[in-house]
């Protein structure tokens, strides 16, 4: 989970002074601000406006008779009067993804087309244009007429096409920045006429035909920054050296398609900033990097490095950045590290990396940021780490670091984010662990095996926004230090083993939660309103009574394997939900009544699932025409007939109505118009008539069961169209990654193979079913269905089937499971089943088959059960085979000479009982003397023996 993103900072002290002129002269400006603007400038700025689009009326204090001096973004010369400087970039920064400024932010900004007045501006030396939107317009050709300026910004202002080359025309021009654009350029030769510029920036501008711009820029005397990121770069022939320029000292290269670091970029020697993250470098990190000795920001980041980290790198001895993160370096981390002293941010995450932590960090004093997160690191946390005193972020989380939860960790006042989640750390944690975190914000240790039962009356020293211990220990009562944290708006205890009533005060804690993970605890009680306003996981727990209110932002809603009972009414009908909601867990819960007919409002609903629910009635037409991925409503009591003419959505790719009462036909547009479906399940319904042979349509359709119905016909041939059934390459598509913070949402799906029901999560997309029993279908099993080789389970059991088996399911050589049981199939296993050697579950049993079983690994062990009710013979079987496959009764009808002697012994056997039953019994029932004398001999015995018993007693 990332927790806080490195930026590349500027470590050079030149930078701010490209920028002293323009802020001197704002302030100088104000300073004399009683000084009216000049008339002519006045009318051209106004001419600007008026073409304009000013959404949010930013520039209303530009009006007639005003002085143009006082106007916003307007900025005059102190003696002359002369209009100096333009600063119209947008007001406002842009949002982030859970921003409710969204729409102030896009207002503010400025579009429209650019008034050429702006050459009345003789004296313009600084035109600040950025961020805005001119997004139906072209740089302006007549920029390069503003021979005054020394400073152009017109990044991310959405400028499209090719960039004029008259720019180079701008002799004066100290900095340039067009950056972020849409914009492309098939030479940069009008570049090496700005023989003033010191700062350069077109990144994300279209230079992959550009060739030669390497000699073109670095030609230019005074350029200091040259940045160049995402414009398509590549590893075309370049010099290996560069001799002219020796001011550079930022070189920003990211997100290009370099294989290999450049050569020419070692005879930089005054380079003090690299960035060459996102791109494709390859093998291992150059050594010549510890030769630039004034280096300062090394960033190798997200690249496919496959080495360990060189030695030379750790003699950098003036780096303050240095991201080797997201390659896959290899090796363990050197004690030598301790020797990057002025470090201040050191990030090899997402690597793997082994070994130990070594003690030396501790050494590291101006350390801010140690991101060592997805490796393979083991062992304890350095004690040593307390020494950090200038850390504020620290994140080991995801690796195999063992031991305690270290108390060093208490000294570390300045710490903001603390991430040590997905390890295998053990023991109690203690107040004393956070008594100096008076500056912590995020809290992130899931999935460890630590306990935490801080005193009652605890109050945390800091004020958290993240807070993530998912799988600690905080039962059984619910976390009362909780009440203190004001600002939280992410929080998940899920799995802590807290069995409590849902206190009163954390469903009414000011801030929204923009994340809430309560599932798979003990909770209880009735909840009435969720303040969650994107995310909300309460499932697995044991609430109860009527559905919540929920916040009218909420995207993601979970609330499965409860007791909320009551209707759907309230929550999808009544409430101001819906707009934003895109996915509704409500399965396994005590709901009841109908399905509302009010879906019109849930536009955005991209999975549905209420299943194991008590509801009723028939499917409303409004649900029908949202745009889902997935819809289940398994095992409730809803009945009807599917609508046989519908428009669903074209994007649904999970249908699941099995368990229910449906009646009629399948209809046929869920093979016409569900063309992504790729699960389909309508198991346990009382669905009738033929299998429409649009569902052959389904080229993804992954899983179709079908099972336990009245269908009848035949198999259709077509299902050989099934193209994904019919693949052996196969790729787990149902994960879905919606921006739910650190988490990746999976969809499930339960799924019923080799007799029994199972839930499938991560894997799902890697199975693949078929499942027709238990209908009337009749007629032969369709050769064609052996062409299906990528299935895994195929069932047609409890049918009339006809025929032979077809010799084509033996090239079926991934399945796990194949049920034909129960049907009136006859003539022989074929041969080609010795083929499937992956099968763990078969049966064949009660058809009319005969013959020999063939001989396999597999075929052979499985028992009896699964070939009892046919003419088989052969292993596993008790029954033996002729040389021509007829099976021979080995208890009773064998030829050989042991087995007649078995047989004459039983006939002897039962002779001799009956001869010596009937001598003694028949005397005895016919001659009344004998059967006298037998019973008084019989008591004499008898009480002879009770005698001994009673005198043994005494």
């Amino acid at each position: 989970m990332a927790i806080a993103t490195m930026t590349t900072p500027l470590p050079i002290s030149f930078f701010p002074c490209l920028l002293l002129i323009p802020a001197i002269c704002f302030t100088i400006c104000h300073a004399n601000s009683n000084l009216l603007c000049i008339q002519s400038e006045r009318e051209a700025l106004l001419k600007f406006k008026h073409h304009l689009i000013d959404p949010s009326n930013w520039l209303s204090s530009w009006v007639e008779g005003g002085d143009c001096c006082e106007w916003t973004g307007v900025v005059c010369h102190n003696s002359t009067g002369h209009v100096n400087q333009l600063h119209l970039a947008a007001p406002l920064s842009k949002p982030d993804y859970f921003a409710t400024n969204a729409e102030a932010y896009y207002n503010s900004q400025l579009g429209g087309k650019i008034n050429p007045s702006l050459l009345e501006l003789k004296h313009l030396s600084s035109l600040d244009l950025s961020n805005n939107n001119f997004s139906t317009i072209h740089i302006p050709k007549f920029f390069s007429l503003l021979e005054s300026l020394t400073y152009l910004n017109l990044s991310y202002a959405q400028f499209q096409g090719a960039i004029p080359h008259n720019l180079g025309n701008l002799s004066k021009l100290q900095y340039l920045d067009l950056g972020g654009n849409d914009l492309k350029s098939k030479s940069l030769q009008w570049v090496s006429r700005l023989s003033s510029l010191q700062y350069l920036d077109l990144s994300y501008a279209d230079l992959r035909t550009a060739n030669g711009w390497v000699q073109v820029t670095f030609k230019l005397p005074s350029l200091l920054e040259l940045h160049l990121s995402g414009c398509g770069l590549e590893d075309y022939p370049s010099p290996t050296s560069v001799n002219s320029t020796k001011s550079l000292v930022v070189l920003d290269l990211s997100f290009n398609s370099f294989s290999s670091v450049p050569k020419w970029i070692f005879s930089l020697h005054g380079l003090v900033s690299i960035d060459l993250s996102n791109n494709y470098l390859e093998g291992p990190i150059p050594a010549y990097f510890g030769n630039i000795s004034f280096l300062e920001v090394l960033d190798l980041s997200r690249n496919d490095l496959n080495s360990s980290i060189p030695n030379s790198l750790y003699s950098l001895n003036r780096l303050q950045f240095l991201s080797l993160g997201h390659n896959q370096l290899q090796g363990t981390i050197s004690s030598a590290i301790g020797n990057l002293s002025s470090v201040t941010q050191l990030d090899l995450s997402v690597n793997q990396l082994n070994g130990q932590i070594p003690l030396s960090i501790g050494g590291l004093s101006s350390l801010k940021l140690f991101d060592v997160s997805k490796n393979q690191l083991n062992g304890q946390i350095p004690l040593s780490i307390g020494g950090l005193s200038s850390l504020k972020l620290f994140d080991v989380s995801k690796n195999q670091l063992n031991g305690t939860f270290p108390l060093s960790f208490g000294r570390l006042e300045s710490l903001e984010t603390l991430d040590c989640g997905y390890n295998l750390l053990v023991g109690v944690v203690s107040e004393t662990h956070f008594s100096n975190h008076t500056r912590l914000t995020t809290l992130a240790a899931s999935h460890n095996r630590l306990i935490f039962e801080p005193n009652s009356s605890w109050i945390p020293p800091f004020q958290c926004e993240w807070i993530e211990l998912g799988h600690w220990h905080l039962g059984p009562k619910f976390p009362q230090w909780l009440k203190f944290q004001k600002k939280l708006s992410y929080l998940d205890i899920s799995y802590a083993g807290i069995s409590d009533v849902m206190p009163t005060w954390f469903l009414n804690l000011p801030t929204p939660f923009e994340y809430l993970n309560l599932s798979s605890n003990q909770l209880r009680g009735e909840i009435s309103y969720l303040n969650g306003r994107s995310f909300v996981d309460l499932s697995s727990n044991r609430f109860i009574g009527p559905l919540p209110r929920v916040f009218p932002t909420l995207r993601f809603l979970i609330l499965s394997n409860n007791s909320f009972s009551g209707s759907l009414f309230e929550l999808l009908c009544n409430s101001s939900s819906g707009e934003f909601m895109e996915i509704l867990y409500i399965d396994k819960n005590l709901i009841s009544g109908d399905i509302p007919d009010c879906w019109n409002r849930w536009q955005g609903l991209d999975i549905l699932n209420l299943e194991s629910n008590n509801l009723t009635g028939k499917i409303p037409l409004s649900l029908w025409h949202l745009n889902f991925t997935m819809l289940n409503l398994r095992n409730n009591t809803l009945f009807g007939e599917l609508p046989s003419t519908l428009q669903p959505s074209p994007n649904l790719r999970m249908l699941d109505l099995s368990e229910n009462h449906f009646s009629g036909s399948v209809p046929a547009w869920i093979g016409d118009k569900l063309s992504n479906l790729e699960i389909l399940s309508l198991r346990s319904n009382n669905f009738d008539g033929h299998i429409p042979h649009k569902i052959c349509d389904l080229q993804f359709l992954q899983n179709l069961d079908l099972a336990h119905n009245n269908i009848s016909g035949v198999i259709p041939k077509c299902f050989n169209n099934l193209t994904a059934m019919a693949t052996t390459n196969k790729t787990n598509k149902f994960v879905f990654w919606e921006y739910v913070p650190a988490n990746l949402f999976v969809l499930n799906a339960l799924l019923v193979l080799k007799g029994r029901e199972d839930q499938y999560g991560s894997t799902l997309g890697l199975v693949t079913s078929m499942d027709l029993s238990a209908n009337s279908l009749t007629g032969e099993i369709p050769k064609e269905i052996g062409s299906l080789v990528g299935l895994l389970s195929l069932n047609f059991s409890r049918n009339l089937l006809t025929g032979n088996i077809p010799d084509s399911i033996g090239t079926m050589e991934l399945m796990e499971s194949l049920d034909l049981s129960m049907n009136r199939l006859n003539g022989e296993i074929p041969p080609s089943f010795s083929n499937l050697n992956f099968l763990n579950h078969f049966n064949v049993s009660y058809n009319n088959l005969t013959g020999q079983i063939p001989t396999s690994t597999q075929l052979q062990s499985f028992e009896n059960l699964s070939y009892v009710g046919n003419h088989l013979c052969g292993p596993p079987l008790t029954k033996n085979c002729t040389s021509k496959g007829i099976p021979i009764d080995v208890a009773n009808n064998g030829s050989s000479r042991e087995g007649s002697k078995v047989n004459w012994l039983y006939v002897s056997i039962v002779l001799g009982f009956v001869m010596g039953f009937w001598g003694v019994v028949a005397p005895l029932f016919f001659i009344r003397y004998w059967r006298h004398a037998y019973y008084r001999k019989l008591d004499h015995v008898v009480g002879k023996l009770y005698v001994s018993w009673a005198t043994m007693g005494m």
